[in-house]
């Protein structure tokens, strides 16, 4: 969903030739699977980070088509509303220096969009769920100038037979109800995607250690407790975007609606080719742009999958060369609150997979897919007061598996990987252990702000800003 598309108005022949190309490439993705196709290099790293234009009063500023054209950043691209963007980063190699490498690549990105943003009057911020933003700023009249986001936002339109999208969340206190006659709610979302590569062999373990390890990281990653004034979810992100584009598609066997933004249905059991055709059988085409290209390019399935939201969801990529390559595509964590604290996520989540792997027998076989899907909303709810199902019929609390089990094991699987020693105890006992012991994710410093200082957000959203600029963790942030 990255590239632009050609067009914007779909006739029912593209739909039926793009099923034809559909079809005719996750055929030859079969064939891919069953032989040495895939590149058999594992653990790049990657990941996308969304963020936010804002005013001199820290309100939404939709400028992001001048910001971007002025950047001129390959790896700074648009995002679905003017008032975001979203920077992208090069695959890092495993070991050594990789998240310091992170770190220092999204640093100067940054810098570079700081100084461009002043000169035009605006701002960038990294949050999950702006505190500023109005729900009438949510209309198309702000969404970005692309086809494809016109498209889409048609085509959802379309699918829902023009019924309006609902969202309600009931939070701990407050309910938020209101109703959007298109998707720009989805655009108050801001993410921290992470991408793991994989190879055939350990693709199933990887997706299923992603699905296991969204509880925690929901948790701990919480930065979006604020909705239109109202204190919802710790998480509040998450139940947004699975209601601002929701198609309800098919029920699971538990009864649980499948929609294009979802958890997903189950584990994933012999091969990640098993994703790619739930998503030929079950879901919907939205965007049916027919591509000329040869079929090994994928073109048809990546657009396809593309517009499909899971959580944790598989990507195909291909090389200079086309050599294809899986990636498992994390899109839990919200974004910020930090640099610091960016890196440290994707530290903290790849230590974590790497550790599950190491496992003999993987905890897929000890819980359920049921109770991984009731820990993640539960985490997205409650963060780090959450408490989830464990193996052996046992309740925990998130904070708990995090600090006595996740943590201690990330630490163990990045040294063994090579990774310098003084970036796994910066990025983990230096961030996320202070962070999850001491309960001071970004949610928790934004209501805490709320609660000593009254429902001024603007006052809250200008202290964060100044925070995040300082460059300095979450668990350092002082609540004046």
């Amino acid at each position: 969903m990255g590239s632009e598309i050609h067009r914007a108005s779909f006739s029912e022949t593209d739909f039926r030739e793009f099923r034809e190309h559909l079809r005719k490439e996750t055929r030859l993705l079969a064939e891919w699977f069953s032989s040495s196709t895939f590149d058999d290099e594992a653990g790049m790293c990657g990941f996308e980070l969304e963020g936010w234009l804002v005013d001199s009063n820290c309100n939404p500023a939709a400028s992001n088509e001048e910001f971007l054209e002025k950047v001129n950043h390959h790896l700074v691209v648009p995002e679905l509303s003017r008032y975001n963007f979203e920077i992208n980063s090069t695959p890092h190699p495993p070991g050594g220096a990789m998240f310091r490498l992170m770190h220092e690549e999204l640093a100067s990105i940054w810098e570079h969009c700081s100084a461009i943003a002043a000169t035009i009057g605006v701002k960038p911020m990294m949050i999950g769920i702006l505190p500023t933003i109005d729900n009438r700023q949510l209309c198309l009249d702000n969404v970005s100038p692309l086809q494809r986001y016109s498209a889409l936002n048609r085509e959802i339109l379309r699918s829902r037979q023009k019924k309006p999208l609902r969202i309600h969340i009931e939070g701990i206190t407050e309910t938020l109800d209101i109703v959007h006659h298109d998707v720009m709610a989805e655009a108050a979302t801001t993410s921290l995607q992470i991408h793991f590569q994989t190879t055939p062999n350990l693709a199933v373990r990887h997706y299923n250690a992603a699905h296991l390890l969204s509880a925690p990281m929901v948790a701990a990653t919480a930065n979006a407790p604020y909705l239109f004034g109202k204190e919802l979810w710790s998480e509040t992100r998450i139940p947004l975007f699975e209601q601002a584009v929701s198609i309800p598609t098919f029920t699971d066997r538990h009864g649980n609606i499948i929609s294009r933004v979802t958890f997903g249905r189950d584990y994933a059991r012999h091969s990640l080719l098993e994703v790619f055709l739930e998503n030929l059988d079950a879901f919907p085409i939205l965007l049916p742009v027919v591509f000329d290209e040869d079929p090994g390019w994928m073109n048809h399935v990546r657009l396809h999958n593309g517009t499909i939201w899971r959580w944790n969801r598989p990507l195909i990529g291909m090389n200079k060369e086309g050599k294809p390559h899986l990636r498992i595509e994390h899109r839990v964590p919200s974004a910020g609150p930090s640099i610091p604290d960016s890196i440290a996520n994707i530290a903290f989540f790849y230590g974590s997979m790497l550790f599950l792997l190491s496992e003999k027998e993987p905890l897929s076989t000890m819980l359920s897919f049921e109770d991984i899907r009731h820990n993640f909303y539960q985490a997205a709810r409650y963060g780090l007061d959450a408490r989830i199902r464990w193996i052996n019929g046992r309740t925990m609390s998130v904070q708990e598996l995090i600090t006595t089990l996740l943590l201690p094991g990330a630490y163990s699987a990045l040294l063994a990987a090579d990774v310098d020693p003084d970036d796994v105890r910066l990025y983990l006992d230096g961030i996320i252990r202070p962070r999850v012991t001491e309960k001071k994710t970004g949610a928790h410093w934004q209501t805490a702000f709320i609660r000593r200082h009254g429902p001024d957000f603007q006052a809250m959203t200008e202290h964060y800003y100044n925070c995040q600029k300082q460059h300095n963790p979450v668990h350092e942030w002082k609540v004046l």
